[in-house]
């Protein structure tokens, strides 16, 4: 069975499209393969990491990757942009068959203490998370 590509998208690829990517090989990686990148890749965030661990989703295998090694290279069923940023700057990408906007607030800009940081992580995590359960309904897919 040939599986949808997904693509998540946002600035850095160093929270939410990892996140995102995690979350979809988790409830439907026997259905869609799961991509991230970004359009300035820094690094996953150590706080990322973190909250994802918290909820036994292990992402050490997963590393920021740049746009461009997915420009023009495959066909993508869906890119999913998950930031303002990405969503406005975005290349135009060839053979690509939707394209979607989910904005979450970037959890690495938030000012706070460790504990505040940690819960706004742990907030935008959350946020994805049921994003990706509502849009896997909305395809049909039942979560495994």
């Amino acid at each position: 069975m040939n599986k949808t590509k997904v693509l998540f998208l946002c600035t850095g690829n160093s929270a939410r499209s990892q996140m995102a990517e995690a979350f979809l090989r988790k409830y439907a990686g026997d259905q869609f393969e799961a991509y991230s990148g970004g359009l300035e890749p820094k690094g996953i965030n150590p706080y990322t990491k973190r909250v994802m661990q918290e909820i036994g989703i292990d992402i050490s295998g997963q590393y920021s990757k740049h746009v461009r090694e997915y420009l023009g290279k495959m066909h993508l069923g869906y890119l999913i942009t998950v930031c303002a940023n990405a969503e406005e700057n975005c290349p135009i990408f060839p053979g690509v068959g939707q394209r979607l906007h989910w904005s979450f607030d970037d959890p690495a800009a938030f000012v706070g203490s460790e504990e505040e940081r940690l819960q706004k992580f742990r907030e935008v995590r959350n946020q994805i998370d049921k994003r990706i359960k509502d849009w896997l309904k909305e395809q049909g897919v039942e979560i495994t």
